[in-house]
């Protein structure tokens, strides 16, 4: 079920801190165009100048993260958990401009589990997980924004792993002029199969560094990546540079849970951002116009409360040409350098246990729907 916009102001720096005024909840009349619009559940307004947030209400419903003044999407029980050879990581991610908290160790966030979780998933990708998380409804409703208006356009589809996204890329944008990157060779054997995808060119690399020039794209997609990129900002920095002036960046990616149990795994297994750091990410790395719009499956009636896999299309255009303004230090992550094998096993087995989770939800989720009358929320 398609969610209308929710529009953020992305004309200043985050870092200029000065509080937003204060305005009625329900009153987004007052707010500049530019700044926000109205959700069918609430708006979420993002204010450039200082980097937080206001939540709005809209009188039909009140979900469960509702908060008033400013906010944080996110809010509960945090659970911590023994993590072998956390202390290098973490050490690693203070250069990074994302650092991940002890709290949330997300161990598929993390490109040699992520590596190997594909291996095994690749198998029943299009199969078992799209049918739950990912159908051609929410792929339709996510790209729409993406702008794909010319045959001609020049797309690159980073993360595209077995092609499914890009299938909807190439309803509008000619194959020839697709490249799909994916970190994955198992991923990308399942493209390759796929006739509609057979002239597109196919890549193995990195969302964190692109083997592409600077302003050589038209479009940038990724949908179902950045949940296991280990410092999301420097992917969508990338986003910026290699699109050419005018070009779009459009990412699709989940959300943040706010039921407490559900939090707990998506910390475990991996990164659930919140909409507002999405439009921070997209405005530190120079983009403009940055908008967010929510998707769902059409049995999840919009509720939010469990978060989603592919829960939200963010998108933002390059509006000069040239390199992002933002300057990162050294990437957080090695993946050349050795790894204890069974630290390893530890985490790529307790982030699959978590991830099993969020299998298993979207079946719960459709039970409800079928057993709970339409005129009533679930």
């Amino acid at each position: 079920m398609a969610m209308p916009l929710l529009a953020a102001a992305a004309s200043a720096p985050a870092a200029a801190a000065r509080p937003p005024p204060a305005l009625p909840p329900s009153d987004v009349s007052r707010l500049p165009s530019s700044c926000a619009s109205r959700s069918a559940f609430r708006f979420l307004v993002w204010h450039a100048a200082c980097g937080r947030c206001t939540i709005g209400k809209d009188s039909a419903f009140s979900p469960p993260w509702r908060r008033t003044g400013h906010c944080g999407l996110g809010f509960g029980l945090t659970l911590a958990i023994p993590v072998p050879g956390m202390a290098k990581r973490v050490a690693a991610a203070r250069a990074a401009s994302t650092p991940r908290p002890v709290t949330q160790p997300r161990f598929i966030q993390h490109k040699l589990e992520a590596f190997w979780f594909y291996r095994f998933l690749s198998l029943i990708y299009d199969g078992v997980v799209n049918p739950g998380h990912w159908t051609e409804d929410m792929r339709e409703d996510a790209l729409e924004l993406a702008d794909l208006n010319d045959a001609d356009l020049k797309v690159v589809d980073v993360g595209g792993g077995t092609g499914f996204s890009t299938l909807g890329i190439v309803k509008y944008v000619d194959a020839k002029n697709v490249t799909i990157l994916d970190q994955s060779p198992h991923q990308l054997a399942k493209a390759r199969q796929k006739e509609p995808l057979k002239q597109c060119t196919f890549l193995q690399g990195d969302a964190e560094e692109l083997p592409f020039a600077t302003d050589s794209m038209d479009r940038y997609i990724s949908a179902g990546s950045i949940e296991y990129w280990p410092d999301p900002q420097r992917g969508i920095r990338e986003a910026y540079r290699v699109l050419k002036k005018g070009g779009r960046a459009c990412l699709i990616g989940p959300v943040y849970p706010t039921f407490w149990l559900s939090r707990f795994f998506a910390d475990v297994w991996m990164l659930f951002p919140k909409e507002e750091e999405y439009i921070q990410w997209f405005t530190k790395a120079g983009f403009s116009d940055v908008r967010i719009k929510h998707i769902s499956p059409k049995w999840y009636r919009g509720v939010r409360r469990h978060g989603l896999i592919m829960g939200c299309s963010v998108t933002g255009v390059k509006p000069q040409a040239g390199d992002s303004p933002l300057q990162l230090e050294a990437k957080a992550e090695d993946v050349n350098a050795n790894v204890n094998p069974f630290v390893f096993l530890y985490r790529f087995i307790l982030g699959t246990m978590a991830a099993l989770y969020y299998f298993l939800l979207p079946i719960y989720m459709w039970i409800k729907d079928q057993i709970t009358p339409k005129d009533q929320p679930i």
